[in-house]
């Protein structure tokens, strides 16, 4: 119950945090009439939310946060299935606790409003229509993912996870906010779907789809071209946790 403890916790970091700050800030214009202040604020809140996140419980659960990472980490085989849907059920249940608090706080104030859902068409910053959308999460997940796989899978560079990995959802961020919001993660994108209703909700199923598939085949194209394996003889593709330490993402009995 610690690892998936620690993904609810995790999750609710992210949720919390990323979507509050696309909230406070007014979303992609950031209060401005410059909209990539908001952008680079938004992206920097998630991503910093993931490093925070990744050095308080990836020693844990290994710090998922995401059911397209779990996924990820299931088809390279160091999830077993009971764990896998664990870890979906934490992380879906931390990001409904963190769009909560969020309702919270907004109900508890004089002028924010919304639950930084995704969304395209009018939903979209720049009118992004469906199927640009789907093309564009599909392909800002499999980055996300496949930097995540590669980073954690030897210990040469696996103590950079926390790092590395935020710093690449802020760069997803970056170019997704003004397409689609970004979204990379389904338990980020449903939770604040269903408080926000409407079009939002009509959407989320894309931002389900997409990045479960991004995430599959950043999965498959890692196993298939980029799998190493340790001196010592471990395979270690998606196999080594963000603090450093060797061995299976989610649990250090399966050495």
């Amino acid at each position: 119950m610690k690892k998936y403890l620690a993904e609810f916790i995790g999750t609710f970091i992210l949720v919390f945090l990323g979507t509050g700050a696309a909230v406070v800030l007014g979303g992609y214009s950031g209060g401005t009439d410059n909209g990539y202040l908001g952008v680079l604020a938004i992206a920097f809140a998630f991503g910093l939310s993931i490093v925070a996140a990744a050095y308080a419980i990836g020693h844990i659960s290994g710090c998922h946060v995401n059911p397209a990472v779990s996924l990820a980490v299931w088809m390279s085989g160091n999830l077993t299935a009971k764990e896998f849907g664990g870890y979906v059920v934490a992380q879906i249940v931390g990001a409904f606790a963190g769009s909560a608090f969020l309702a919270f706080v907004a109900a508890n104030s004089t002028t924010l409003e919304g639950y930084g859902a995704n969304g395209y068409g009018d939903l979209s910053a720049v009118g992004l229509n469906l199927l640009g959308a789907f093309g564009v999460e599909i392909i800002l997940t499999f980055i996300f993912v496949l930097a995540i796989l590669g980073v954690t899978s030897s210990k040469a560079t696996s103590h950079m996870g926390g790092i590395v990995i935020g710093l690449t959802l802020v760069l997803v961020h970056i170019i997704g906010i003004p397409l689609t919001g970004t979204s990379v993660n389904p338990a980020r994108s449903l939770a604040p779907a269903i408080f926000a209703g409407g079009d939002a909700l009509a959407q989320v199923w894309l931002f389900i789809a997409a990045p479960l598939i991004g995430a599959a085949l950043a999965a498959l194209v890692f196993r298939s071209f980029f799998y190493i394996k340790e001196e010592t003889g471990l395979e270690v593709a998606g196999d080594s946790r963000i603090d450093g330490e060797s061995g299976p993402l989610p649990n250090r009995s399966r050495r």
